[in-house]
Formats: C-alpha cells, sequence, structure tokens
C-alpha cells in the first residue's frame, strides 16, 4: 500500500480473496438470461460481449507479461537492469481488480442508457470523436492529474502505492489504490460516454479504445525497448504524439519527469520532459542478449507446470507449485502445448540473475516427465539437452547444470554422455550430485545411529550410504538385492556399517524415487523423511516429518529472484542449481557427471562460504 493509505485506498471486494469474481456474477446471470430468454430482434449483443471483452483484456495482460519477462530474461533491449522481488510480485498480484470494476461500471452503463445497448459494430464519427477526445481534454487533464498526484500529500497516501515499483512490468500500469483508479475511470470514460450521449458509439469505439489503453499502458511498463529510432526520424512529429517504453521507464526512476500518459506533447509544452529521454532510448534499442556465465537447465514437469514457471503466470510462479482447481478450465490449452511439445520443440529462457559477477540462466527443455519415461522420447530429449549446452558453448558459458531428470542415469548417465560426444567442451557440465548428498547428510539430526536407505538406489543415494558409514553411522536397507549393491561399492572396513531392516523401526528415513504407500506406513510414528532426489515422495502420512528436496536458501545478494523453483519455497534454491553456482563461483576446471563425484567437504564449505545456507525442516522452516 502507499506509506500514508487514504480514504478508500482499499478494493471493496478485498475480504472476499479469491472468490472476489463473484461480484461479476449478477451481471453475467442477466445479461446470459436476456440473450437467450428474449427474441433475437430484442438481444443486447453489447451486454453479451462484456464478459468476453473482459476476458480478452486478461489474456492481453496476460501475452504482455509474457513477452516481457521472456525479453528481458534474455536480455535485448532491456531499460532497467535492477532485478524484481518477491514484494513486489504480491503488491501487483491484484491487477485484475481494475478489469472487474470496469466491468462492473460497463453492465450499469449499459444497463443504465438505452443508447448504450444494441450498438452496431462500426460508426467512423463516433470512432474519430474518441481520438480527438482523447488527445485534446484526455491526455491534457491526466498531466495535470498526475502532477497533482506527485504532491506530497496525495504521492503518500495515493500513487506512492504505483511507484513503489521501480523496475516496472507490464501490469505495474494499473497496480493503485482503489480511489486512484475511481478518477482515471470517469477521466477515460469522457470519450466513451460523449459517444454514448451523442448516439454515436458502436462496439468498434469503445472495445476498441479500452483494447489501446491497456496496450499503452502494457507498453509503458514492459521495461524493454522495441519503437525503433528511426521511426522518429522518419517522422520527428510523431515523437510529440507517442512515448516508449524507455520515455515513461524514466518517470519511475526520476519520479519528477515524463508526466504525460501516451502522448509526451504536454511534457515539452510545460518542462517536464526529461532531457535524456532520447539518449536512453537509443541506449536500450542496442541493448544486446546477456552471455551467461552459469546456465541450469531443467524442464516441464506435470501438464500444469507451464503455469508455474516465471513466464507463465505471475501469482502461481511466486508461490511453490501445487494444482488450482481453475487450471482445470485451461485443459484444451494445457493438452495442445503438450501435443506441440511432443512433436515439436526448443528450448526457451525463463529466467535471469545476478550473482556476485555471474549472470545466471535457467532454460527450459520443454518436455515433461511422463515424456522422459517413454523410449521413444530419449533420443529427442537428448537432442535438445546436447543441442542447449553446444548452445551454452558458442555464448561463452562457464557451467551448465543438468536439474530433474535431464541428468538420469538411463537417459544419458548421469551427463556424462555429452562429454563422451563432445570431448572438447569447455563448458563444464555439473550434475550437482556431491552437493546433493552433503545437504542429505547435513540434515540427518545430530546424534542418529542409523539411518533407512529406501527406493531407487542413485549416484547420489551411493555417496551418502559410503560417507554415513564412514561416520560410524549404521545404513540400513530392506532389500537384499540393494544391500549387495552398496557392499560392492563399499570397502571391507566400512561395509559392516550395512545392515538389512526388517522391522522398519529407523526414524530417518533417505528416500529416493518409488517410495510407495505401504511402505510409509510401515514407518513409526514421529519419522523424518529425507529426500535425495529431484522429487518429493507423496506425502501420506500426517503424524511424520518430510524433507524438503535437497536444496538451500540463497543468498540476499541474489538479484532478480521473484518465483519459485517447482515446489520448494521462496529463495530456495535446489541443489543441483546450486552447484553450477558455485562451481562457476570456485573457478573449477573439471566435469561433474558421468560417474564422477567432486570432493564432498570440499564443495560443502564452498557452498556456505559464499552464503548459501542450509534449510530446517519443513515443521520448523519459517517459510
Amino acid at each position: 500500500m502507499a506509506s500514508m493509505p487514504g480514504f478508500l485506498s482499499e478494493w471493496p471486494w478485498r475480504p472476499l480473496g479469491s472468490f472476489k469474481y463473484i461480484v461479476l456474477a449478477p451481471f453475467v446471470i442477466r445479461s446470459t438470461y436476456s440473450f437467450f430468454a428474449q427474441d433475437e430482434s430484442e438481444r443486447d449483443l453489447t451486454s453479451t460481449l462484456i464478459l468476453p471483452f473482459l476476458l480478452w483484456r486478461m489474456l492481453h495482460n496476460q501475452i504482455w507479461i509474457t513477452i516481457s519477462r521472456y525479453q528481458t530474461a534474455k536480455g535485448v533491449s532491456r531499460i532497467v537492469d535492477k532485478g524484481l522481488g518477491f514484494e513486489q510480485v504480491d503488491r501487483e498480484r491484484n491487477w485484475d481488480d481494475q478489469i472487474l470494476l470496469n466491468g462492473i461500471l460497463y453492465y450499469l452503463v449499459n444497463y443504465s442508457f438505452p443508447w448504450a445497448s444494441q450498438l452496431p459494430l462500426w460508426i467512423s464519427k463516433g470512432i474519430v470523436m474518441v481520438i480527438l477526445l482523447h488527445a485534446g481534454p484526455v491526455e491534457f487533464l491526466y498531466y495535470w492529474l498526475h502532477r497533482a498526484l506527485h504532491h506530497h500529500y496525495l504521492y503518500s497516501r495515493y500513487h506512492s502505492h504505483h511507484h513503489s515499483s521501480i523496475v516496472t512490468e507490464p501490469i505495474t500500469s494499473v497496480i493503485h489504490p482503489f480511489a486512484e483508479h475511481i478518477s482515471y475511470f470517469l477521466l477515460f470514460s469522457i470519450p466513451l460516454l460523449s459517444t454514448v450521449f451523442t448516439k454515436t458509439a458502436s462496439l468498434a469505439a469503445i472495445f476498441g479504445y479500452i483494447t489501446y489503453i491497456d496496450f499503452m499502458n502494457n507498453m509503458g511498463h514492459c521495461n524493454f525497448e522495441f519503437i525503433p529510432k528511426g521511426l522518429f526520424d522518419i517522422l520527428p512529429p510523431l515523437k510529440y504524439i507517442m512515448y516508449t517504453p524507455s520515455f515513461h521507464s524514466l518517470h519511475h526512476t526520476k519520479f519528477r519527469t515524463n508526466y504525460s500518459l501516451f502522448m509526451p506533447f504536454y511534457d515539452y509544452v510545460y518542462g517536464t520532459m526529461d532531457s535524456s529521454s532520447g539518449e536512453l532510448h537509443q541506449c536500450s534499442l542496442k541493448r544486446e542478449e546477456d552471455s551467461p556465465d552459469v546456465v541450469h537447465l531443467t524442464h516441464l514437469t506435470t501438464a500444469e507446470s507451464v503455469y508455474h514457471l516465471r513466464l507463465g503466470f505471475a501469482s502461481l510462479a511466486s508461490k511453490p507449485q501445487s494444482s488450482k482447481w481453475y487450471l482445470w478450465l485451461m485443459l484444451p490449452l494445457t493438452l495442445w502445448s503438450m501435443i506441440l511439445t511432443w512433436v515439436y520443440g526448443s528450448t526457451f529462457i525463463v529466467e535471469s540473475n545476478r550473482f556476485k559477477k555471474l549472470v545466471l540462466q535457467t532454460w527450459v527443455i520443454p518436455k515433461y516427465n511422463i515424456q522422459y519415461l517413454m523410449e521413444c522420447q530419449k533420443e529427442p530429449i537428448n537432442r535438445l539437452i546436447e543441442e542447449a549446452i553446444l548452445d551454452a558453448e558458442r555464448k561463452g558459458t562457464k557451467v551448465l547444470s543438468l536439474g530433474l531428470l535431464n541428468q538420469g542415469e538411463e537417459l544419458n548417465t548421469y551427463g556424462g554422455l555429452y562429454v563422451k560426444r563432445n570431448p572438447r567442451l569447455k563448458v563444464k557440465i555439473i550434475d550437482g550430485s556431491c552437493l546433493a548428498a552433503a545437504i542429505v547428510i547435513n540434515s540427518i539430526p545430530k546424534g542418529t545411529t542409523q539411518v533407512l536407505l529406501m527406493g531407487g538406489l542413485t549416484k547420489v543415494a551411493y555417496d551418502i550410504a559410503l560417507t554415513l558409514c564412514q561416520k560410524g553411522i549404521l545404513v540400513a536397507t530392506v532389500l537384499e538385492e540393494e544391500d549387495m549393491k552398496l557392499r560392492s561399492s563399499l570397502n571391507n572396513m566400512t561395509e559392516s556399517n550395512l545392515v538389512i531392516s526388517r522391522s522398519y523401526s529407523q526414524k530417518i528415513w533417505l528416500v529416493g524415487d518409488g517410495l510407495t504407500e505401504e511402505e510409509q506406513l510401515k514407518a513409526p510414528k514421529g519419522t523424518l523423511f529425507i529426500p535425495y532426489t529431484q522429487f518429493p515422495p507423496k506425502k501420506y502420512r500426517n503424524d511424520c516429518t518430510y524433507h524438503y528436496t535437497p536444496a538451500m536458501l540463497t543468498p540476499m545478494s541474489l538479484e532478480n529472484l521473484h518465483s519459485c523453483e517447482n515446489w520448494l519455497p521462496r529463495r530456495v534454491m535446489s541443489a543441483w542449481r546450486i552447484a553450477g553456482i558455485v562451481h562457476a563461483l570456485e573457478g573449477w576446471n573439471e566435469h561433474e557427471c558421468g560417474y564422477t563425484m567432486l570432493n564432498m567437504e570440499k564443495v560443502w564449505k564452498a557452498t556456505l562460504a559464499h552464503g548459501f545456507e542450509p534449510l530446517a525442516t519443513p515443521a520448523q522452516s519459517k517459510y
């Protein structure tokens, strides 16, 4: 909120939370009933189209959010280099409130004035009137309203809420207190109501004008420049009637310049034009794509995970991944995207961060968990991963870490396949197994004398078992086959600490993939399940504690972190991702893939030295 919230700062439906959309229900029900109950000649198409138009506005904004986040992650033509934070994402979570408000007011005007119903598709006079009234009164009045909002009294009570976002996103444009939105609606209604009262209103004029406002608002806050300089060279007067993203970005960084709505004309007239506007415009256009020092290569997980990406829904990406009922409404789109990735897909960037002097990027393989389990998909997936590695090599990347199933033993021998195929690789391939094992071992409570190892054995599991046995801790398994595999990997001095358990009495379970409900039910009350794999076990016990998958809390100096990594809490990063960062920071000149393991003590101390912190169990964690 603003620093000193004023009257009518809160939205009236805030207590409803995610059920706020119910405020539109009476209007939608009435409109729908009227459309089907009335004769065709009496139906009001205008009223019926309001709901689809509101949905279009939401889609329009989401398209801008996705494009902006993708573009700024790449770094091409980025204007402001500072990063976003979870605080800003939370503050801008209610960007659809203004769409709900406008929807209610659209319905009320439609019901109140006969001239606002049954509108034709097009009336030229009305469209010209909207253009002229916007260019004249609206732009002029907005300029002075905006300057007034920067007066200390109004700024501290209202407009400071909007300016809390120095690094803007498209939907920053509509993040204002309720009272401020009322003033904007009254201002923007001047052209629309004028056409209504003069009986020149049309669907094209009303819906087109609102779409224009949305487009220009989103463009001005997108934080990347794409308006070519040559456009203003060819048409010099255009600089007075059309602003650019860099023009408005200066208003958010300097506050006392560039007050205009969409037409900089009044800033020129009243001397509030920032002198660096042209220079910033040119500099932003010249910005080239970032060259990452570290790339983390992950992939999609569940069918709904595409919406949880940073490029997806911002509100979902900023929270640990979980299933949402309303995503079922998007099932056709979800299935279409899955089919598309089945036949075609290209690795894409989803996130960019900075830590110390490193540029970090996260790239996504457009494949889902289920596809990694299919024999026919292994070669296409390996081809995508290898292409990503070679692309990172061309960009001068120092380290590439493999996340989730991109480092499966059966898929590519923990990434060793790519080093074998490309023996001259300069980019170091990291599977993060050593750090994952170190995190699991350091998550075991002090004083523990024995643990139960359950689930499929992996490279990480073998390293954990070896280290625990060397520390004198008994490692129990339940299958003779697993016991024999572990013994064959240990030396004679440590294999005596391996035992076969028949009682499931251990209170510390180290679990891998494939842990079943039946097995979990055999655990004693109060058991601590510590996963050593990338995916968390399904929780069947309320009387037991489930630790996070191997992960650590990131330092606050790690910039632009405002989305959660899969199911992990905020500002928590998986071991496999951290391992690549630490590898680059330390300048280690070796791969960690295949069956190679780094020195666990060295990796653990280096990780702690760079500010990464161990996680408490979820029951103790403040997250």
